[in-house]
């Protein structure tokens, strides 16, 4: 797994990738937690934000979580990054997802 430096400080910082193959299988880096899933959709908290996955028979394939990585495997939908912009903090990302 590789890894890069913020620059003005030490601080390492996990890369943020995501591989789809076929949209049958993904392979996503820079994983800081999985906050929900199941066979219809993933919430993932990245190094980039918020991911939403929307599928079908959608399953987790692998869990590294001490390298940040997820594997996921079923029909891929949707890819959807949550930015909090300001303001919207007050809806939070969860309303956004059911937009």
């Amino acid at each position: 797994m590789s890894q890069y430096y913020e620059s003005n400080s030490t601080k390492a910082v996990q890369e943020h990738d995501v591989i789809m193959r076929g949209r049958k299988t993904l392979e996503i880096t820079g994983v800081k937690q999985v906050e929900s899933f199941d066979n219809e959709e993933f919430l993932l908290e990245t190094v980039m934000g918020f991911l939403a996955i929307k599928g079908e028979n959608l399953q987790m394939k692998n869990l590294d979580v001490d390298r940040g990585i997820v594997s996921i495997k079923g029909r891929v939908f949707d890819l959807v990054y949550i930015d909090e912009q300001p303001g919207d903090k007050a809806k939070g990302f969860f309303s956004k997802l059911f937009r």
